[in-house]
């Protein structure tokens, strides 16, 4: 299994920002996908999720409002949109995928087995 992402890349405080995950390497019917980030000297943590096979989303309650997760199956991609980004929003983005999810558990890092390389998101102000 292979988790792509791109997308990330310099922007101005207010700007927005779309990431994409291309999944590669198997079906991913029953997964959960999901966007994680990292920012320097901190814990990853969690930003959103999405059922592959639904429109179940799942959101930081932080970040939501500003940030939009969405799907294309037929790409086999996920994204992450991102609105009126803010300094702290800096980080390392990284998509995860699992196959194995319950109530709960989309919040965890833990819960994740496939992980992509991450992309830089660096917001100036």
């Amino acid at each position: 299994v292979q988790l792509q992402a791109s997308g990330g890349g310099v922007v101005q405080a207010g700007d927005s920002l779309r990431l994409s995950c291309l999944a590669s390497g198997r079906t991913f019917d029953g997964h959960a996908m999901a966007w994680f980030r990292q920012a320097p000297g901190k814990e990853r943590e969690f930003v959103a999720a999405i059922r592959w096979n639904s429109f179940n989303t799942y959101y930081a309650e932080s970040l939501r409002g500003r940030f939009t997760i969405s799907k294309d199956n037929a790409k086999n991609t996920v994204y992450l949109r991102m609105d009126n980004l803010e300094s702290l929003d800096t980080a390392v983005y990284y998509c995860a995928g699992t196959a194995n999810v319950y109530s709960g558990s989309y919040y965890q890092a833990t819960t994740y087995a496939y992980w992509g390389q991450g992309t830089q998101v660096t917001v100036s102000s």
